[in-house]
């Protein structure tokens, strides 16, 4: 029952709803009591040769109307319970997805997305069905049962009633073994569950690499591999579920036995009569579904204690980026001082970052360079605040970045990532994304600026072409222009490219730098490249390397130094003339 006190908040936040359902279950099991007992009158009207056609429709018609009457009260009862159960759904799945809103970049490397979705799905649904089918069967299996237990006792005869209830705590000891079993294995379910989702995701977002790679086969076994598990795991969970029916039916039956035996006796020593025998096996009978209810409890309280442990996990995970309660809700602007001395990732013992120094002024562009892993990344992390465990100060204007709220800096900001996201969306809808009031005019100016109004408007339905799922159906070159009109289309103070145009040729490249520098005369840029052109305009370029700045200056200043950038961007002018030879 402990799942009950985990809800606790959510029944009394829904205590009138629940109240009036519970309140017409409960008059329900006490309206059904009348059929047995008017069943039994007439045998015993039939047996002393007492029955009328009267008495026959007058009974007929009580009959009828406590038909009428459980009717319209197992509707209340429907529309409170069962629409509290579906808000607790509402209620968890909000909180749920605003948490995962509201997390950083460490909780989505700690969990992964199909674990995650099959919480917000699989786990939910349990947890809603303790709020919904786990009142109907408490209250069905504790007043139903008792109140049928009471007329049994009150109107039939008490002692049958005590025989017949002999068998009755063995189910109890049966429910409380089965119950525990149940919580763990439901668990084992979820999680292997959970794995398989993950492997799914993975798979079909991996699709064009598993085929390139011709391990469609291999990657199919290793699917089947995890289904099995999950198999097996919900067998264990079925088997376990599927032992309370027959030793409900085993008790019932027991019951039964006795109560045809005791209950005999009892007619022929003229101590019940029998229609009151009758009265008697009807209630017995409409005991069934609450001891049947009992053991199907069991099953969806430890099912949804189980999942609602899953899920209260997720939402104790807390992010480490934190806001000042007094942050700035201004936007940032101005010029951008960054001095991190030293930054080390989460559990990672090598410095990320060390005497990382620099200023951009207003308006002006900085390019970072260096090979892959050299801290070009993790330098924009810590300006977008992804991390704020540094040593140092970046500021933004006025203010540290820290003194922001998150929504302040994040207006000031417009990001493209490496690794492009795009919407199952129109192409218009993706630029508009963060804009959505923006007009078609406005769409296509910075389509324009990125050089894909041309490829837009060749496509059959032009800007209304769905991109399909993380846009599949685009090229590399198409999805990165398509992201920085997107970027663009905030107006953001500062535009952060990482890597950007690497899929873009070199003439279209020159053309999207040129429409930046002119359209953004006046607001900051950072371009982090390996390719060298991308940056060659910047007022100031810094060379990275194992997380510290090697090199410094403009493209001539760095180019006369004879260094690192001088080797590369020899190398990439010699790569560029052999690839334009070859073509």
């Amino acid at each position: 029952m402990g799942i009950f006190r985990k809800l606790g908040w959510f029944f009394k936040q829904e205590k009138k709803s629940y109240f009036i359902g519970v309140l017409f279950l409960i008059l329900v099991a006490i309206v059904q009591l009348v059929p047995p007992r008017l069943i039994g009158f007439l045998a015993d009207e039939i047996g002393g040769n007492r029955l009328t056609v009267i008495i026959l429709v007058q009974t007929l018609v009580a009959i009828f109307c406590v038909a009428i009457l459980q009717y319209v009260f197992r509707y209340i009862w429907r529309v409170h319970i069962w629409g509290s159960a579906a808000r607790l759904e509402k209620v968890l799945r909000s909180n749920l997805f605003k948490h995962f809103t509201d997390m950083d970049q460490k909780f989505f490397q700690t969990y992964r997305t199909g674990d995650l979705m099959a919480h917000a799905t699989n786990d939910l649904s349990a947890i809603q069905q303790v709020a919904g089918v786990g009142i109907l069967t408490l209250v069905d299996s504790l007043v139903t049962g008792g109140v049928t237990i009471i007329a049994m006792a009150v109107v039939i005869d008490w002692r049958l009633t005590l025989m017949a209830l002999i068998p009755f705590p063995f189910l109890a000891y049966a429910s409380k073994k089965l119950g525990d079993r149940l919580h763990d294995a439901f668990r084992d379910s979820q999680e292997s569950f959970s794995k398989m989702n993950d492997k799914a995701q993975e798979s079909i977002s991996g699709m064009k690499v598993i085929k390139t790679f011709g391990q469609e086969k291999q990657d199919l076994n290793d699917f089947k591999t995890k289904t099995d598990y999950v198999v097996k795991m919900n067998r264990k969970v079925f088997f376990l579920d599927s032992l309370f029916d027959p030793v409900i039916t085993i008790i019932i039956g027991i019951s039964y036995i006795l109560t045809i035996i005791v209950g005999g006796r009892f007619v022929m020593n003229q101590s019940i009569s029998i229609g009151q025998l009758i009265s008697f096996i009807n209630y017995l009978n409409m005991l069934i579904w609450p001891m049947l209810a009992l053991g199907y409890l069991f099953n969806i309280l430890e099912r949804g204690s189980a999942s609602y442990d899953r899920v209260n996990e997720l939402l104790m995970e807390k992010s480490t980026i934190v806001e000042d309660p007094f942050a700035i809700q201004e936007p940032a602007k101005g010029d951008i001082h960054f001095h991190v001395t030293d930054f080390h990732y989460p559990e990672d013992e090598k410095a990320a970052l060390k005497q990382i120094d620099f200023e951009i002024k207003e308006g002006a562009t900085l390019g970072i360079v260096g090979k892959t892993g050299a801290g070009k990344t993790s330098i924009l992390k810590l300006m977008l605040r992804e991390h704020d465990s540094y040593q140092g100060n970046i500021i933004f204007g006025q203010y540290p970045v820290m003194d922001y709220s998150l929504d302040a800096l994040k207006k000031s900001i417009g990001y493209v990532p490496q690794d492009q996201f795009l919407f199952s969306t129109s192409i218009e809808n993706n630029i508009r994304f963060s804009e959505p009031d923006l007009s078609h005019k406005e769409v296509v100016k910075f389509a324009e600026m990125t050089a894909i109004h041309e490829d837009i408007l060749g496509f059959p339905e032009g800007y209304e072409t769905e991109v399909g799922e993380r846009g599949v159906s685009l090229s590399g070159g198409q999805k990165q222009r398509i992201s920085i009109a997107r970027a663009l289309a905030t107006s953001p103070e500062l535009l952060i490219l990482d890597d950007a145009l690497s899929a873009v040729d070199a003439k279209t490249e020159e053309a999207i730098l040129k429409a930046l520098k002119n359209e953004r005369a006046n607001k900051t840029t950072i371009i982090a490249a390996h390719r060298l052109s991308s940056v060659m305009h910047a007022e100031e370029i810094i060379v990275v390397d194992n997380g510290e700045i090697i090199e410094r200056g403009t493209h001539d200043t760095l180019l006369a130094l004879g260094g690192w950038y001088h080797d590369m961007y020899r190398r990439q002018q010699l790569e560029s003339k052999l690839d334009g030879g070859e073509a």
